[in-house]
């Protein structure tokens, strides 16, 4: 029988077998009577005996000739050293159930009861998003319907302030120093090109402000030159180019009312993609790019953008059909979402949650321009080819 199958460590002072008793001199012993042993000699007396049958002495040890069978140690009715603990000889725990901490017992679950599930939080304080999402909507739209020259200023001022989020998250993350000078002069300019020239004038700010990325990256040294020019010339594209396509459909006679229904189903996509998502969301849409979004949360995002679009094409724009509001919403709540994926890729690779927090709720101008920035160039061309250029 091994002793670890007694349930308890084995005896202080115990550590198997010894020369004691196995055939190496005398051994006392103090029962009344012979004891038989098993196989090797028997223990007589009751004071000083000795060992029958024993192996003469010897100069050495010889473990081929030891006894078969050791002493099995008497067990305490506490353990020499407590609890379910190795002693400090390295010995090793022995089998058997753990001993159960009386002290401070720990309650044992119950098996029968399901386990609790996690409650789903919206990760960001609502109120203050409700709060600034209110306030940013009053401001645009004021601006939209009675100065468009106003708006365009807001466009501007949005696009700066998101360049500057962008190229300082670079530099602080990765060491990419892409110049915020000629982006932000560059990208005002293209904004307003885009609303007094069109489309050409967007273009040609785009192609300026990229030669002046690369003229300005001069000035310093040219270790990683061409790094942070790829990294200017694509943040140049990304903010504000794609905005200048919401300037253009001001241009049109019902721009600002295309406007609003850009916003309108920017902002409906996003909110259909939460409020259903975070219901009801069980499959992962991208996991590994952005955990939190589901396919649930899609067809949230599919289903209010489609029915708002039909609502906005049949009243808002002129000459516009409901089956192209369904058609619009379609393509707005695909683009709002791969835009949102593709900034989640940036601050993913950035190993950041928000691109500022100068919103509170909503992190900086970049998260809030995520979705609407890819979006904007979608609008707007299915509203040419819908309706015209107006």
């Amino acid at each position: 029988m091994n002793d670890s199958s007694w349930g308890a460590p084995p005896q202080a002072g115990y550590w198997g077998p010894t020369d004691q008793g196995l055939g190496h001199g005398p051994a006392q012993g103090h029962g009344p009577g012979p004891v038989h042993g098993h196989g090797h000699g028997t223990v007589q007396g009751q004071g000083h005996g000795h060992v029958r049958g024993a192996a003469p002495a010897g100069p050495a040890y010889d473990a081929r000739e030891a006894p078969h069978t050791r002493p099995m140690p008497i067990v305490p009715d506490v353990a020499a050293h407590g609890g379910n603990q190795d002693d400090d000889r390295g010995a090793a725990s022995p089998s058997g159930p753990p001993v159960r901490n009386e002290t401070n017992p720990e309650p044992m679950p119950d098996a029968s009861q399901p386990a609790p599930k996690p409650k789903k939080s919206a990760g960001r304080d609502l109120s203050a998003a409700i709060g600034v999402g209110v306030g940013l909507g009053a401001v645009i739209v004021a601006s939209l319907f009675i100065v468009k020259a106003v708006f365009v200023g807001v466009v501007a001022v949005a696009v700066v302030v998101g360049l500057w989020e962008l190229t300082k998250r670079l530099d602080e993350r990765k060491g990419i120093r892409a110049p915020l000078v000629p982006l932000a002069l560059g990208g005002a300019a293209m904004v307003v090109a885009g609303y007094v020239r069109g489309a050409e004038g967007a273009w040609v700010a785009m192609a300026l402000t990229a030669l002046a990325v690369l003229v300005w990256r001069m000035t310093e040294p040219p270790e990683n030159y061409l790094r942070d020019v790829t990294a200017g010339v694509f943040a140049a594209f990304y903010v504000p180019f794609l905005a200048t396509f919401v300037a253009m459909m001001l241009t049109a006679d019902d721009g600002p009312q295309r406007v609003l229904t850009f916003l309108l189903l920017t902002v409906v996509s996003d909110t259909g993609a939460y409020a259903v998502g975070w219901r009801f969301g069980r499959t992962k849409l991208a996991p590994r790019i952005s955990p939190g979004k589901t396919r649930e949360g899609l067809l949230g995002a599919v289903s209010f953008a489609m029915a708002v679009g039909a609502l906005c094409m049949q009243f808002l724009i002129d000459d516009g059909a409901w089956w192209q509001g369904l058609v619009l919403g379609l393509a707005v709540a695909v683009s709002a979402t791969l835009g949102d994926l593709g900034e989640s890729m940036i601050k993913r690779d950035l190993g950041i949650k928000d691109m500022g927090t100068l919103l509170p709720g909503h992190g900086g101008i970049m998260d809030r321009l995520d979705s609407l920035l890819p979006t904007a160039p979608v609008v707007w061309l299915l509203l040419v080819l819908f309706v015209g250029s107006g």
